[in-house]
């Protein structure tokens, strides 16, 4: 079995993002001729321009890491399921508490 190459993870910062989009979205290059260009998977490109349109400019912020915003939608997201599996827990809990007579 071969190892092969180690997979690396490349980021890509603001304004190589922009010029992809720009190529794309301006220009009218098709998403796989910009991707091979860019030496970039065309996944990439579609989910920098879907993340354009919704977000604007600050989707392009960082190399591949979250914005301050979404970071904390998704902290916030994950407390919220934790709460909701407590609650859920205590709610069974005292069922169980309550069928007793004492």
């Amino acid at each position: 079995m071969g190892m092969g190459k180690p997979k690396v993870h490349r980021q890509f910062n603001k304004e190589f993002k922009r010029n992809a989009l720009q190529l794309v979205m301006e220009k009218g290059v098709s998403v796989g001729k910009a991707a091979r260009e860019l030496d970039i998977h065309p996944n990439l490109i579609h989910k920098w321009r879907r993340d354009y349109l919704a977000e604007g400019e600050s989707a392009l912020e960082g190399s591949g890491k979250l914005n301050s915003e979404t970071a904390e939608v998704k902290r916030l997201q994950k407390e919220l399921e934790d709460v909701k599996e407590e609650r859920d827990i205590l709610k069974k809990a005292l069922a169980v508490f309550t069928k007793h007579n004492w």
